[in-house]
């Protein structure tokens, strides 16, 4: 989930060869609200559902549907102007505004600090998070789950200089974490219940009262100024897909299972520690993203500090 300044460097840099909106795809024809989504989450059931089509169809609108490997490609993409709309997990919007990219916050769902952890072998000695002193942990580097790192840490009286971290995508992660070639992994989920349940990793600390674990769903300054109307209809179609997956995990878990290759016992898990509910951001959440901010300029992870409430928009949600 994390993101890397060069690769944003190099887009602003080609920033000129590519059109910077999508809605004048055709002028003859309806608008195009460019979507991309992650084969996890809300987008990708309401993709499945085909609902938003219907919805679209009656205000004269219609809809592109892109699939990203993570929320740092897709904000690249909006970034470059290929996509309109998107969600991504606390992170990679920071690193975007940190590098000029035009977006801004629409919504949010609520917090959901069970879906990420401090994972450690089921016969692991470590038994509490002041005993990863000196060890070595994995983790995507510049991600959520850095955060949460660096939060439980100090919750434990030690720093993040008390641990060797080892920056690893997920996959990697997992494979340096089952072969023991590291203390401990922090991950996500559905990585993280994927890991409790096939070796029978050991939680060591979630999130729980140290940091929120939020999901935002990002746009384009354009999207968010000029069509409001398929904006509100866009957050009503993420609002009824998130009370039907709330009302009947076991489903979603059935629709999610073909696209991300998990098995659905294990979605199961994972849905049931994710939240629902989308809304706007309040000051709360603001606040919550600007510390996440502030500690990843603190960290040198980020080039320059930004400021939050400069890029969020009010909507109906």
């Amino acid at each position: 989930m994390d993101i890397t300044r060069r690769n944003f460097a190099m887009l602003v840099a080609g920033a000129v060869a590519v059109p910077l909106t999508g809605f004048e795809k055709a002028k003859a024809a309806d608008p195009v609200i460019r979507i991309g989504y992650q084969k996890y989450g809300t987008l990708v059931l309401l993709k499945g559902k085909g609902t938003l089509e219907k919805k679209f169809e009656e205000i004269g609108y219609t809809v592109e549907w892109t699939e990203f490997p993570g929320g740092p490609q897709l904000l690249e993409a909006l970034n470059a102007g290929s996509v309109d709309f998107g969600s991504t997990g606390e992170t990679p919007p920071i690193f975007a505004q940190a590098a000029n990219a035009p977006l801004v916050y629409i919504a949010h769902e609520p917090p959901a600090p069970r879906g990420e952890a401090i994972l450690v072998p089921k016969d692991s000695p470590i038994k509490s998070v002041k005993d990863l002193k000196g060890k070595k942990v994995a983790f995507n580097k510049g991600s959520n789950v850095h955060y949460l790192l660096v939060k439980a840490l100090e919750e434990a009286g030690l720093t993040y200089a008390d641990v060797e971290p080892s920056f690893l995508a997920p996959a990697d992660g997992r494979a340096a974490f089952e072969r023991g070639a590291v203390d401990a992994w922090v991950i996500w989920d559905p990585f993280q219940a994927a890991a409790e349940v096939a070796i029978e990793a050991r939680e060591l600390r979630n999130g729980e009262g140290i940091v929120p674990n939020h999901q935002f769903y990002l746009g384009t300054n354009s999207l968010a100024d000029t069509h409001g109307q398929a904006v509100e209809v866009l957050i009503q179609a993420i609002a009824e897909i998130d009370e039907w997956a709330k009302s009947d995990t076991a489903a979603a878990a059935a629709e999610l299972s073909p696209s991300v290759g998990i098995p659905e016992p294990v979605l199961i898990k994972a849905l049931e520690r994710q939240s629902y509910g989308i809304k706007s951001l309040d000051d709360a959440v603001v606040a919550q993203q600007q510390a996440i901010a502030d500690t990843f300029f603190e960290l040198k992870l980020i080039p320059k500090p930004v400021r939050i409430a400069d890029v969020v928009r009010k909507v109906k949600a």
